[in-house]
C-alpha cells in the first residue's frame, strides 16, 4: 500500500482541522508539543506508541487518543512502523452552535485512550472517513453536516469510556520504565532534578536513561522538566491571579530572568504578553 498524506482540511478560522495519513516508514514528532484545541487521533490501521498525561501508551488498531486542550503529548512508531489514522482538531467553538455540552462529559476531561470495540470500530471508521469527504468535496451545508458527524463521534466515545474507563498502557517494559519517570518529573518538577538524581532514583544508568527518554519523548531530560515547569506556569497564569514573580518561583525558579527567558523560549511569548492573550 503507498503512502499517503492527506491534505489538512479546515472549516472556519481552523476551528475544526481534519487529515487522513497512512505510512509504511518509521515516523515521530519531533517532540512533545500542545495546542489550545481538542485532539483525536484515530488509528485505523497498525500501531502507535503515544506520550501524554506523562504517560506512555502503545494505541492499537481502532484505538482513540482524546487530548485535551494544553496537553502536553506527542506520537512515535512502535515495532509496527505501518500504520493508518485520522486526526482531528477542534475547538470548543465549533460545537456550541450545535451541542457543546458533550464536551462536560467523560472522556473529555482529561486525555485518554480508548479501545474501541471491534463491533464499533467500522461505524466509527465510517464516520471518519464521511468527515474527511465532506470536507474534501465541500457540497452545501457541509460545514453543519461536518458538526453533525463530530458530535455523533464525541457521544459514542463518551459512552463507550462510561461501560470501559480504564486507559490501557504500553506493552513495552522500557515505556513502562520512561512513563514512571515522567510521573516522577510531573510531581517533582518543583524539585532540583537532574539526569544523574533520576538515573539514581531509578536504577538506570544515566546514558541509557538519556537515550530512551530523548528517543521516546524528543527532549533530554534537563528539557523536558523545564518545559514542565513552563506548562504548569501557564496553567496558573491562565487560571490565576498570582504575580508572575510568585508563580516563576512556584514552579521551581529561583531566578525570575531565568523564567521569563525560559517562558518565552517554550512559549513563544513573555509570561505578562501570555496571560494577557488567555482569559481569566
Amino acid at each position: 500500500m503507498n503512502d499517503l498524506i492527506g491534505k489538512k482540511h479546515m472549516i472556519g478560522d481552523a476551528s475544526f482541522v481534519i487529515q487522513h495519513m497512512r505510512s509504511t516508514r518509521s515516523t515521530s514528532m519531533p517532540r512533545a508539543h500542545s495546542h489550545a484545541s481538542y485532539e483525536l487521533y484515530c488509528l485505523l490501521e497498525g500501531e502507535r506508541v503515544y506520550l501524554m498525561n506523562g504517560s506512555v501508551f502503545t494505541a492499537q488498531k481502532g484505538d482513540i487518543v482524546v487530548i485535551v486542550p494544553h496537553e502536553l503529548h506527542s506520537t512515535a512508531s512502535s515495532q509496527v512502523e505501518y500504520f493508518e489514522r485520522v486526526l482531528i482538531h477542534f475547538t470548543p467553538e465549533f460545537l456550541r452552535e450545535a451541542d457543546g455540552n458533550v464536551l462536560r462529559l467523560p472522556p473529555f476531561q482529561e486525555s485518554t485512550l480508548l479501545r474501541v470495540p471491534v463491533k464499533e470500530q467500522s461505524e466509527i471508521e465510517r464516520l471518519l472517513v464521511q468527515m474527511v469527504a465532506e470536507c474534501k468535496e465541500e457540497p452545501s451545508l457541509y460545514d453543519s453536516y461536518v458538526r453533525h458527524l463530530l458530535i455523533e463521534l464525541l457521544i459514542r466515545l463518551s459512552r463507550m469510556h462510561a461501560v470501559s474507563p480504564e486507559t490501557p498502557g504500553s506493552n513495552h517494559p522500557m515505556h513502562e520504565k520512561v512513563a514512571e519517570i515522567m510521573g516522577y518529573i510531573h510531581a517533582h518538577y518543583r524539585d532540583a532534578l537532574t539526569l544523574e538524581q533520576l538515573a539514581k532514583h531509578f536504577f538506570i544508568s544515566p546514558a541509557y536513561l538519556s537515550r530512551v527518554f530523548l528517543k521516546l519523548t524528543g527532549y533530554h531530560i534537563s528539557e523536558y522538566v523545564r518545559v514542565v515547569r513552563i506548562r504548569e506556569a501557564q496553567k496558573l497564569l491562565r487560571t490565576t491571579r498570582q504575580k508572575v514573580t510568585a508563580i516563576a518561583e512556584q514552579v521551581g525558579f529561583e531566578h525570575i530572568s531565568h523564567f521569563n527567558k525560559t517562558f518565552k523560549k517554550v512559549a513563544g511569548v513573555a509570561p505578562v504578553r501570555y496571560r494577557q492573550s488567555h482569559k481569566y
